[in-house]
């Protein structure tokens, strides 16, 4: 049984995008609900160990929030606007059900991405609000300064107030010009913990877990949109590998060497049935086609049984649906374990000078100048990408790929 401090870290990892969403539809004010809800926490945090954990911790912290909140606007004395507020917070009271958070969610990931706002302002307030993610986290992620990071959030919100942006999942016409950018912000949220942009943390599951709940959110709500079916698929596929990413040394296995029988194969099963179903949809996502690459992996029973023809294949359809740099240098290494490594070597290092920063490209070159026997060229590569990389895990692996290539069974 956990203890009431350990309960109130699991409510914080779990719940705060949950608990943040409902108190900004009731008060409005994106910086009242989370400076309030912090404080719940900080309640919780003194009334717990000696009342016991609540037999509702999400609703006692957005009930112990509301009244911060009401306090809050009493003591300031706002204008009228925020008085009315008051009011509807009170009328609002009975409706702190648990069944309500998750429209409250939907509500707020819409509106973190409305078109007024630049795309990586979207991205790093969904971050904060839903992600629960500090903003020297986000930061990190955006290779940005925390001060700039700070003022596009505080930007971002004053936009969203001055536009008078609703609290609401679009409808009709205004829903296809939204759903793209709720779709890659999802995808970019769970990427951010699926594999850390930078920091000594290469996983952080409860980041994962929370876009895997938004999305299964949006797909109820959109459950005949071709995205929201083919994003959920390719999430649960991907997070059902998490458990073999890390050796219990905390460091980083990649997916050849991956302990197969770890892989969660209740969450891949339900994540093949999605992409079956996105890829006969219209139209024809990426997120349908990277989880179609996905599912092909997780029916292989071992790495040297992956089908890397029918990736390449699929790759290839990828760069005609939605190309991109980084989709055309995984198609090269699909090709080259698929069909020629000299070809697919040559196709790689071909996209050198737009990739020169890309840790993952100097990754892929080093294990492509390994398979042919290209072995200083494989050690440099392989250092390059550790000095890009943004992790530590990352860094300590390419390091000892480095390393191991130009040990004396490889010489």
């Amino acid at each position: 049984m956990s203890t009431p401090v350990e309960a109130v870290a699991l409510a914080h990892q779990t719940d705060w995008g949950r608990i943040v969403a409902t108190l900004i539809r009731l008060v409005g004010d994106f910086d009242l609900a989370e400076e309030c809800a912090q404080e719940s926490f900080a309640v919780a945090l003194e009334r717990w160990p000696l009342d016991g954990v609540p037999a509702q911790p999400r609703a006692w912290l957005v009930s112990t929030a509301r009244h911060k909140a009401i306090d809050r606007i009493r003591h300031r004395k706002l204008e009228r606007t925020h008085a009315e507020r008051e009011g509807l917070l009170e009328i609002r009271s009975a409706e702190l059900e648990l069944h309500a958070l998750a429209d409250d969610r939907l509500r707020l990931l819409f509106t973190c991405c409305h078109p007024v706002l630049a795309p990586q302002a979207q991205i790093a307030l969904t971050l904060r609000t839903l992600g629960g993610l500090t903003t020297e986290e986000i930061a990190r992620a955006f290779l940005a300064s925390v001060p700039t990071l700070q003022q596009r959030i505080v930007r971002a919100k004053a936009l969203l107030a001055e536009r008078a942006v609703p609290y609401e999942v679009p409808e009709g016409s205004e829903l296809p010009e939204r759903l793209p950018s709720v779709l890659t912000t999802l995808y970019l949220m769970f990427n951010e913990g699926h594999s850390a942009s930078s920091g000594q943390a290469l996983l952080r599951v409860d980041v994962c877990e929370e876009a895997i709940s938004l999305a299964r959110a949006l797909h109820r709500e959109l459950p005949d949109q071709a995205g929201p079916v083919g994003l959920l698929g390719l999430l649960l596929l991907t997070h059902a590998r998490r458990d073999a990413r890390l050796d219990a040394q905390g460091e980083l296995v990649t997916l050849d060497r991956q302990d197969r029988s770890l892989w969660d194969r209740a969450a891949a099963d339900e994540g093949r049935a999605l992409v079956k179903r996105a890829l006969g949809m219209a139209p024809l996502t990426r997120f349908a086609l990277q989880g179609a690459i996905g599912a092909v992996h997780a029916d292989a029973a071992s790495a040297d049984e992956t089908d890397w023809r029918q990736i390449a294949a699929l790759y290839s359809v990828h760069m005609r649906v939605a190309p991109s740099p980084i989709v055309a240098l995984n198609a090269c290494v699909a090709f080259a374990l698929a069909h020629d490594v000299y070809e697919g070597l040559s196709r790689l290092e071909a996209l050198s000078s737009q990739l020169a920063d890309y840790a993952p490209f100097h990754a892929a070159h080093g294990e492509l100048l390994e398979r042919t026997g290209q072995i200083e060229g494989a050690a440099s590569a392989y250092r390059r990408a550790a000095e890009l990389a943004g992790t530590d895990p990352e860094r300590r692996h390419l390091r000892r790929r480095a390393k191991q290539v130009r040990s004396p069974r490889n010489s």
